[in-house]
């Protein structure tokens, strides 16, 4: 089977600082993929060039079959594939929820507002707040708008979804329903890449786990290997800091 990514000697720097030193990565598609690291191990950049959200100077990143170039249609074309979480809710204050998630599939993708709306209805069910369609972000909990952006990046069908520190900026009680939400989808067969540090989650729903630190790769494997075995001293030390506090 074709990945449905593939990073092939990917390097990124940032002015002096090298980021992203020979990234070379295949994922499956329908493939859960978590990646831990330390903060600045360069995770973050690491999912963003997947969608041409940070450009890369050396190396190739094919996304479906289609290459990330500086070709304007080959990025767009991409970024309709790929749905995207961030740390921040990033919804429009001054749009309804509903409106948030009807926005891009009505404009972008040419849906009839009837049928987006049908559409939208059906996913804020899915994620528990089909009564929050009418609300605007600021009357929502954390935990809401959070899972509004994922049924926003879900409304455009796409074949990948990237989560960026999905819950790291939500107070503790908040983090398990949009966790939860996560679960469901990688369970649908959603082909996702996520950030995360929540460790619980990797052991429970990613195929596979990458540790990065110091922009490389340092170790990759299924979920019990990195968290009950791992080989490499760095992985390690990162292992007993965040597990033991």
């Amino acid at each position: 089977m074709e990945p449905i990514i593939r990073m092939e000697n990917v390097n990124k720097w940032f002015g002096e600082l090298h980021v992203l030193k020979d990234i070379s990565l295949d994922v499956a598609p329908g493939e859960v993929l978590v990646i831990i690291g330390p903060s600045g191990s360069g995770k973050s950049t690491l999912i963003r060039t997947i969608n041409r959200l940070e450009p890369v100077q050396k190396g190739r990143i094919v996304v479906d079959g289609v290459e990330l170039n500086e070709d304007v249609r080959n990025i767009e074309a991409i970024r309709r594939e790929v749905g995207m979480v961030f740390q921040q809710f990033n919804l429009f204050p001054h749009m309804t929820i509903l409106e948030n998630v009807i926005l891009a599939p009505t404009r972008v993708r040419k849906i009839p507002r009837e049928q987006a709306i049908a559409k939208a209805m059906e996913l804020l069910e899915r994620v528990g707040i089909a009564d929050q369609a009418n609300k605007y972000p600021a009357q929502l909990s954390g935990g809401q708008q959070q899972r509004a952006a994922i049924v926003r990046a879900l409304a455009m069908e796409p074949k990948i979804m990237l989560f960026d520190e999905p819950t790291s900026a939500l107070d503790p009680e908040m983090v398990g329903e949009v966790l939860d939400v996560m679960r469901g989808l990688a369970r649908s067969g959603m082909t996702m890449l996520v950030v995360t540090h929540e460790m619980g989650f990797a052991r429970d729903v990613a195929d596979r786990v990458i540790f990065m630190d110091e922009g490389r790769i340092v170790e990759e494997g299924v979920p019990d290997e990195i968290f009950s075995h791992p080989q490499h001293e760095r992985t390690q030390a990162f292992l007993a800091r965040i597990l033991h506090h």
